[in-house]
């Protein structure tokens, strides 16, 4: 099946589950990235729950503090 990750189409078995997705992208620090699929926000409690479909659109979010 097809995905777009960040911006790019991969392809990936059928069934792909989001935790497996993550490992493959290895993306750095999985704890602490928030999953948008579709434009809906998912953060890591979700993350074993959620099994991909083809077409499903992927963004990895960092969502950092700071400031003065």
């Amino acid at each position: 099946m097809k995905l777009t990750i960040s911006g790019e189409v991969k392809e990936y078995k059928d069934g792909i589950s989001l935790v497996e997705l993550i490992e493959a992208e290895k993306v750095q620090t999985p704890e602490y990235v928030t999953v948008s699929v579709n434009d809906d926000l998912h953060g890591a409690r979700d993350f074993d729950k959620i099994t991909l479909k083809d077409g499903d659109n992927i963004e990895f979010l960092y969502f950092m503090g700071g400031g003065c």
